[in-house]
């Protein structure tokens, strides 16, 4: 396959809001040993994104400037090493950056193949989400059937992720979310109960729809805000898994001792500087446990919006005002 020498891409002079971001012309990325070289046809938009856009998302080493850590498209050339794919392979995948650009390349250990009947739109809204909440309730929290869960961000792409997993592996899901309408959205994914926080105590909700037991693990985004009442919300041997801080990294003033009394866990981890060992894990575990789920409709991403490349500032736009429900996705093409 003959491949064209530049393509177009998203470029970032300068930290700021969404018009800093600039369509732009520039050379493919290079293709490293173990990389496969994906023609994008559509790509993810997620919160560190956005962060990384405002300069507070620091990259690791090695990493693409160009933002984006999801894509999905064609296999269109295989560096030194890769194995497991061909070129002309339909693929998603985790991206260590660079996916904001017509063409990506991604260590093959941390691609899949689209599920059977997928788009590229659908397969684009995987990775990121799937990735995460993966590693985060199943692996590190070790959530199982029979067991109580609750999600902060119900309505967010990891959100909506992780609603649709813990209940297809047989747990209890609470939600919050921040209206009626986003809580409906949970609900109907299969939540058991959504919690406007905006108009209720998710702490007290949780303990009366649990008979005042608690919940056995909590997947948390939002950080120092909620701790007391997250330590609170949990059950005996309770797990609480923390990704983000969007309501600050600080606690300041926090008992503690329920963590003693109740045995409980505090852990939490972020995605992208994990080791490509650590990242071909959790692909591993979803090609083996998650993909049969999407393959036969038991779980499926939630797409707010599909839009062109070129508004990819709207789309930043749109993630910041926090009003849609799931993930949304650009289109190349």
């Amino acid at each position: 396959m003959t491949l064209p020498t530049e393509m177009t891409y998203v470029d970032l002079p300068g930290p700021g809001g969404p018009e800093n971001m600039v369509l732009a012309r520039g050379p493919l990325p290079e293709v490293r040993p173990g990389d496969i070289l994906i023609r994008v046809e559509a790509f993810g938009i997620n919160r560190p994104d956005v962060l990384q856009r405002k300069g507070d998302y620091p990259l690791p080493a090695g990493a693409s400037p160009i933002l984006g850590l999801e894509a999905a498209g064609e296999v269109v050339a295989l560096g030194e090493g890769a194995t497991g794919f061909s070129t002309g392979d339909k693929v998603c995948a985790l991206a260590n950056g660079g996916a904001y650009a017509e063409y990506c390349a991604v260590p093959a250990t941390q691609a899949l193949r689209w599920p059977k009947g997928y788009d590229a739109a659908k397969a684009a809204a995987l990775p990121e989400t799937f990735f995460t909440v993966w590693a985060n309730v199943f692996d590190m929290a070790r959530l199982k059937s029979g067991e109580t869960f609750l999600v902060h961000g119900g309505s967010s792409g990891i959100g909506t992720t992780a609603i649709q997993l813990a209940r297809a592996f047989g747990a209890e899901v609470f939600a919050t979310a921040g209206n009626a309408a986003k809580c409906e959205a949970c609900e109907a994914l299969g939540a058991k109960r959504a919690i406007n926080y905006r108009e209720e105590d998710f702490k007290a909700v949780v303990l009366q729809e649990t008979g005042g037991r608690g919940v056995d693990v909590i997947l948390d985004m939002v950080g120092g805000r909620y701790f007391d009442r997250n330590i609170g919300s949990l059950a005996k041997d309770g797990r609480l898994s923390i990704i983000a801080f969007l309501g600050g990294a600080r606690v300041d003033g926090a008992n503690i001792a329920p963590i003693l009394m109740k045995r409980l866990q505090v852990m939490g981890s972020l995605l992208r500087p994990r080791t490509a060992a650590e990242k071909q894990a959790i692909r591993d575990g979803l090609a083996e446990k998650v993909w049969p789920l999407l393959e036969g409709g038991d779980v499926a991403p939630v797409i707010q919006a599909v839009l062109p490349f070129a508004e990819i500032a709207g789309a930043h736009r749109l993630m910041e005002e926090g009003d849609h429900i799931g993930k949304i996705v650009m289109r190349i093409g």
